[in-house]
């Protein structure tokens, strides 16, 4: 973690998103928009991670068409220089399980614990305002192939776009820079399966 004077230390990457999703279950308003304002001012990096957790939840094959949405939107806005996150009224007001939520950010502690360890503030010149469009045309593609429905492949442009995101949180342009490598081999990884799949296809009908 960062030891920079000045800058409040986070103790732990998963107890913001616990807390805040907790107090708004308890409080009958844990609501997509709710939890994106309460946890960062609706900043692009907290955006990233919520959304691409909830497409690591344990949903029924396909949901990612439907779970991706949000981070097509995020990555969009990011794209056309938005200062923050604008959910949609119908994206902002979408329930959330609390409960699958904080089952899944617990099954990740042992990934987050490990980048709790090497995180800190550091080559912020990757989030500067004249970078946001060029990485967000880039986790917009990263989004596009999590939205694909391509069998297998999802699990690896959610596990990117989180990365990317818990770099943006914690201001480490290495970490974000580590995630979007992750995410084009993940873009690339859902071409070749498509490739393979399409081929597969013409193979049968031929």
């Amino acid at each position: 973690m960062d030891s920079q004077p000045g800058r409040p230390k986070r103790l732990s990457l998963s107890l913001p998103l616990l807390r805040t999703s907790r107090d708004h279950h308890r409080a009958g308003t844990l609501t997509l928009g709710n939890l994106i304002s309460s946890l960062g001012e609706a900043s692009f990096g907290w955006a990233l991670v919520l959304f691409s957790l909830l497409t690591l939840l344990p949903l029924p094959p396909g949901s990612s068409i439907l779970t991706a949405i949000p981070l097509l939107v995020t990555t969009v806005q990011m794209m056309l220089g938005y200062p923050f996150v604008r959910l949609p009224g119908f994206l902002a007001r979408m329930k959330v399980d609390q409960e699958k939520l904080r089952r899944k950010v617990l099954r990740l502690r042992p990934v987050t614990r490990r980048l709790e360890r090497v995180l800190r503030r550091r080559h912020t010149i990757l989030f500067e305002r004249r970078n946001e469009r060029a990485i967000g045309a880039l986790l917009f593609v990263i989004s596009f192939a999590l939205f694909l429905p391509v069998p297998f492949s999802g699990w690896f442009p959610a596990a990117s776009l989180l990365i990317v995101g818990v770099g943006f949180v914690e201001q480490d342009g290495l970490v974000a820079a580590v995630g979007l490598a992750f995410g084009v081999l993940s873009v690339v990884l859902t071409v070749t399966l498509l490739i393979s799949i399409s081929a597969g296809f013409e193979a049968i009908l031929h």
